[in-house]
């Protein structure tokens, strides 16, 4: 696989188009940020032909083209869809951010693809390896998704790839360190003064073949005699890995036996294994140097791409329903067939409007085609109260990007991506279908945000800007969540991390013209009262004309929790009369609304009207109002009030070695260890109840600390006491 160049690389400066999904290769990158994954994607443009030696494509630009934010940032922070022509073959490479907050556009390209390579760099540590990308590696083993690993920055000091392929191998091979093998290993150069061998090519452990990349184009060679003892331990390896992953069960056989094995068996079974997912390749590659045409190992990574990973027909699409939830016969990837596609991104252009990427997998949209738009609700992020919605719209243009640009296609067949422009109704997740016969597809699972971000407009025109700005950017972004706390009337944006929260505010200010004001997050906190009390509320005015007269008498006593307010009538005698007692109720639930000692609510107590007296005159539904929250406070002033503050039901899931560290850090944030049990191989859950108050930012603090590792759930539980030291400081802040 991959020890010839292909004759038939696609040509800078127009439109790749695909008649069928046999021609399509769909391909995600994954890896940790800086791993070299946008350089990669640059190195296969240049040698596919896609882009000149300088990296621009033909009408300017360069492959790598994102947005401001990303420019400001110096890093990637959206998928970005690149197509390429190798072999006959369009090949659409899904390049993913690299940094954990971004996780749902690497979701958003998992859903697109059909095989993943993952980028790793030689530079890097394994444990950042292991952080951002083992967790991903088995998602896409659950559902059978091809694999091969990629290793950049091959010119770093002291790399012994020998090694590092050992290392990939523990951490992604799981049972299986086996199935995750070099095909092949690199030719070092002469030492630079610098320490560093930078490498000139590659050997093809099959083969026993050179490929010489020295003079930026690849170039074939015997092996020296020097070679051949270097590479027989590794080309054995290979060859027993091969062999085992086999449909032919006598293929080890054979070789156990002394048979040599004829190349076409083994890199037929090769492919096979590929496709099939239980076999990993590793390959090395880098980009050409100034002036070169081809970057190392990228021939031979666009060969196993076109003849090692699987077509759309291999996937299994996900299933779908009628928008009523009548479920329906498995879609088969047919351009012929029932037209279904799916918005996997939605963005932003200043000039186009709103661009949708979709990925077909069943029928062929075609421009000016009206589809019918189907969606899950929106409801759990703050959107719009509804289950499902739906529409129907044209659709306009269909472009292929590259870089900045879009170029036109006339069609997109099960199994290809294309740009949508204008789809103003479609949403990031929604289904596209004929218009006769609407379909719902099952969506992609995201992670929760678990970091708030409370903002307010900064001015009264960007006031009347926000909510549609706040809409229009969680509607985009699947991984964002809207809370519009009715305790603490704060807009609360829920985010993945900082660098998310940043790019939120960004895009809220550059795209839709909103400024903004962070303001501290405020938890739903609740009073109580801590033992029974009394009070007397007196509201007597007269000031000529019609006075106001009301006098009533209450006793408060706590209840257990979650009990609310409950309010009771035991006057006797007609002290207060009938017509004035709902009054009275309404008063105190008024102001038990309010709070009675720091401004929030008051939950959890039995309120007694016991006495009062009334005006035949003057007394009135207002007055008793007014009584009964002046009867109220002044029980709580000669009481003990009780902050309540939630507490949250939080599960962390580390690797056993953060364990320790993960539990302490608990117990510092008040927290209460439930207990522990093993989650699979190597990781532990840790179950606790915590002060929301405490984990504002643990999302944060807990990549920190287990090095990228670790991630959590968390679930409100109930209202608690809040120890009086810290109920001190909040009522400080609050006279303050």
């Amino acid at each position: 696989m991959g020890d010839k160049a292909n004759a038939h690389p696609g040509a800078a400066g127009r439109a790749i188009t695909a008649d069928q999904p046999s021609s399509i290769r769909n391909v995600v990158l994954v890896g940790h940020s800086g791993s070299g994954k946008t350089t990669l994607v640059e190195a296969l443009a240049l040698t596919a032909g896609a882009v000149n030696r300088a990296g621009r494509v033909e009408e300017g630009g360069t492959v790598s083209d994102h947005d401001e934010i990303e420019h400001r940032q110096q890093r990637s922070v959206q998928l970005s869809l690149v197509p390429l022509e190798w072999g006959g073959c369009k090949i659409n490479l899904l390049d993913t951010p690299g940094y954990a907050d971004f996780v749902g556009e690497l979701r958003a390209g998992l859903r697109a693809a059909d095989a993943a390579l993952f980028v790793v760099s030689a530079a890097q540590e394994a444990d950042a390896v292991a952080g951002s990308c083992r967790a991903v590696w088995e998602e896409c083993a659950a559902v059978g998704m091809p694999r091969a690993i990629v290793v950049t920055h091959l010119d770093t000091a002291r790399v012994d790839y020998d090694e590092l392929t050992r290392v990939l191998a523990r951490i992604f091979g799981g049972d299986d360190p086996d199935a995750i093998l070099p095909l092949y290993v690199p030719v070092l150069g002469a030492q630079a003064p610098d320490g560093h061998s930078p490498a000139t090519g590659l050997v093809g452990l099959l083969t026993q073949k050179v490929f010489d990349y020295a003079s930026g184009r690849r170039r074939e060679n015997p092996p020296e005699d020097a070679q051949l003892p270097l590479i027989a331990e590794a080309r054995n390896r290979l060859i027993e890995g091969i062999i085992a992953e086999s449909e032919d069960e006598s293929l080890m056989d054979r070789y156990l036996g002394g048979e040599d094995i004829d190349l076409k068996t083994l890199v037929d079974d090769l492919e096979k294994a590929v496709a099939r997912g239980s076999f990993h390749p590793v390959l090395a590659a880098a980009p050409a140097a100034p002036g070169g045409q081809q970057g190392l190992g990228t021939v031979e990574l666009l060969d196993l791409i076109t003849r090692g990973f699987p077509t759309p027909l291999e996937r299994e699409a996900p299933a779908v329903t009628t928008p009523g939830g009548t479920p329906r016969a498995p879609l088969t990837c047919d351009p012929d067939g029932p037209l279904v596609a799916e918005v996997v991104k939605t963005s932003s252009d200043p000039y186009v409007g709103r661009i949708s990427l979709v990925r077909v997998f069943s029928g062929t949209l075609r421009p000016d085609q009206t589809v019918h738009v189907s969606g899950h609700g929106l409801a759990d992020r703050g959107l719009e109260d509804r289950a499902l919605h739906e529409a129907d719209e044209r659709i306009g243009a269909l472009s292929a990007p590259f870089g900045k640009q879009q170029r036109q296609l006339n069609r997109c067949v099960a199994g290809d991506l294309a740009c949508v422009a204008k789809l103003s109704r479609a949403e990031t997740g929604d289904t596209l279908s004929a218009k006769d016969d609407p379909l719902l597809m099952e969506p992609w699972t995201m992670p929760d945000p678990l970091l708030p971000l409370a903002i307010e407009a900064h001015s009264k025109a960007d006031e009347d800007k926000l909510s549609q700005g706040l809409s229009r950017l969680v509607a985009e972004d699947p991984t964002m969540r809207l809370e519009q706390n009715r305790d603490t009337h704060q807009v609360v944006l829920w985010c993945l991390g900082e660098a998310h929260k940043e790019v939120a505010l960004e895009r809220l200010r550059s795209r839709y013209g909103v400024q903004v004001d962070v303001v501290p997050h405020k938890v739903s906190l609740r009073e109580t009262f801590a033992g029974r009390a009394s009070g007397r509320g007196r509201h007597v005015k007269q000031s000529g004309g019609h006075g106001q007269y009301a006098i009533c008498e209450i006793e408060v006593e706590p209840l257990p929790p979650g009990s609310g307010i409950e309010f009771v009538d035991k006057v006797v005698g007609g002290a207060v009369p009938r017509q004035f007692i709902p009054s009275v109720e309404k008063g105190v639930r008024a102001q038990a609304a309010k709070g009675v000692a720091a401004g929030h609510p008051l939950v959890d107590v039995r309120v007694t009207l016991v006495d009062g007296k009334a005006h035949s005159v003057d007394s009135s539904d207002a007055a008793f109002q007014t009584a009964g929250a002046l009867a109220l406070r002044e029980a709580a002033a000669d009481a003990r009030i009780n902050l309540l503050e939630p507490v949250a039901e939080v599960q962390v899931l580390v690797p056993d070695e953060f364990v320790g560290p993960v539990m302490s850090d608990l117990s510092g944030r008040r927290g209460r260890v439930i207990g522990t049990e093993q989650a699979g191989q190597g990781r532990t859950l840790v179950r606790a109840d915590v002060p929301e108050i405490e984990i504002g930012r643990y999302a944060v603090d807990l990549r920190s600390l287990s090095h990228g590792t670790g991630r959590f759930d968390r679930s409100y539980a109930r209202h608690e006491p809040m120890p009086p030291q810290v109920a001190e400081k909040i009522r400080e802040r609050v006279a303050a």
